[in-house]
């Protein structure tokens, strides 16, 4: 098992790298034009040469807006968002939908004793009553 685990990681390695350089927007790569780091990463990712090289000097990295790192950007973003059981407005809703699946419910029940009333009566004889 443990054998196979080396080339599995080239293979990640490579896989990633042509995928990462296809969707990388033309004026993002550096040094040579797109296509040609996708040569190289095709021809030299056995030997990890073509993808470490997209990696390390093909694309352009940017830093992230406003300057912020991923991390900060995540704890400003998690005090906007809640979670819908802490949201009134979520909870709010629930309860509304719950009163209305209440009333029909309950029009369903009344609509039920009606009809085994109507045919109690039948099964004795007597005529139904008119609504």
């Amino acid at each position: 098992m443990f054998r196979y685990l080396p080339f599995l990681l080239v293979l990640a390695l490579w896989i990633y790298a042509f995928i990462d350089c296809l969707n990388t927007p033309e004026e993002q790569v550096r040094g040579l034009p797109k296509v040609v780091w996708v040569i190289i990463i095709l021809l030299f990712g056995e030997v990890l040469v073509g993808p470490i090289a997209w990696l390390v000097a093909g694309k352009q990295r940017v830093a992230p807006a406003g300057g912020a790192t991923p991390s900060e950007w995540h704890r400003g973003t998690a005090a906007q968002w809640v979670a819908p059981d802490d949201n009134p407005e979520f909870l709010k809703s629930l309860k509304e939908e719950n009163k209305k699946d209440e009333a029909l419910l309950k029009d369903w029940e009344a609509d039920l004793r009606r009809r085994e009333e109507e045919l109690r009566r039948r099964e004795r004889g007597e005529e139904p009553k008119g609504d």
